[in-house]
């Protein structure tokens, strides 16, 4: 099976720059309102090919740009839903989207006789939920009725969870956007958020150094394994453990990083703007006020509030008394 274009490996831990580049700029193109086949002949007018060293069609940049590993997400086996799994990706989750909700080439396009449910923008999920009961990070998904919910997974990426906790995301993410909007209207809010965000823009830079010990650590491994100095098995063990660790971090800057562009300063009544707000906005103010959302079991089958299942931990120590 060849490479996915932009990867280096199977696994997808690994990213060709200069591919990614590529990718970038013809999706900056698609964006700027040209056509897939205008992009494809663009690609291959400069030259590049695809893995197998064929020429760009139509056909083959779609199966690329429908393949969420570019942003590094996957679907749901079970619901389709898509969901973030921490590897590196050549564009954005909002990026790809977009491309399957407004590039040309798919307007009014049915895969199946089945009306397909939109994508839910998922609030608090990629690691600011978690479960209350045995820790796991929350995952955003669709139960058989199709209502968008945050659950444990029982597995996910190598990391189980207990799965027993599920509450409906309309639930949680309303009474989280309840609190949040109390706090934007707190006295002091914005300082406190400015030296929330100082703390994790610090956080980012530290993750960043350890990403690249990481990976010289696992690019160091390779001369003793081709020196015969580390067996197959060694050496597959070592660079799974650094493969994770890998994974952890990228996940860990994904989080830090959605700090860095909120509109604190420019912004005079916050509680008004989140009202209008677009998602990702929303979602990196969320990660500026608070550290995780614990979702508890429910108290009893069928119940449909938030009211007691949900702690909130907070940045600030006047948000935590204030709630």
């Amino acid at each position: 099976m060849p490479r996915l274009y932009g990867f280096d490996n199977q696994a997808l831990t690994r990213v060709r720059a200069p591919e990614r580049q590529v990718v970038r700029e013809a999706v900056g193109r698609l964006r700027a309102g040209q056509s897939q086949a205008q992009v494809a002949a663009w690609m291959t007018a400069e030259g590049h090919r695809g893995t197998l060293g064929g020429a760009w069609t139509t056909m083959t940049l779609g199966r690329l740009l429908d393949n969420p590993a570019i942003a590094g997400m996957e679907r749901d086996p079970e619901t389709g839903e898509l969901r973030e799994t921490g590897r590196e990706a050549l564009i954005t989750p909002d990026e790809f989207r977009w491309l399957q909700e407004n590039r040309p080439s798919r307007r009014g396009s049915v895969r199946s006789g089945q009306r397909r449910e939109g994508d839910h923008d998922y609030l608090l999920a990629g690691g600011l939920s978690v479960c209350g009961q045995c820790g796991q990070q929350m995952t955003g998904g669709r139960t058989s009725a199709s209502t968008p919910s945050y659950r444990c997974p029982t597995t996910f990426e190598g990391r189980g969870g207990c799965g027993a906790v599920r509450i409906t995301a309309s639930l949680l993410e309303d009474y989280v956007a309840e609190y949040v909007l109390g706090e934007l209207m707190r006295p002091g809010a914005k300082v406190a958020m400015e030296a929330a965000r100082a703390r994790l823009v610090a956080e980012a830079s530290q993750v960043r150094t350890r990403l690249a010990e990481l990976e010289k650590a696992r690019t160091d491994l390779a001369e003793p394994y081709a020196g015969a100095q580390l067996s197959r098995a060694a050496f597959g063990a070592a660079d799974q453990r650094i493969g994770v660790s890998l994974k952890q971090e990228r996940a860990r800057l994904r989080f830090l990083e959605q700090v860095v562009d909120v509109p604190i300063g420019g912004v005079e009544d916050l509680a008004r703007w989140w009202e209008h707000a677009p998602h990702t906005s929303k979602r990196s103010l969320a990660v500026l006020l608070l550290e995780k959302v614990v979702v508890h079991p429910a108290r009893a089958r069928g119940v449909r509030s938030a009211d007691g299942r949900v702690t909130l931990v907070w940045r600030t120590a006047a948000a935590s008394k204030a709630s």
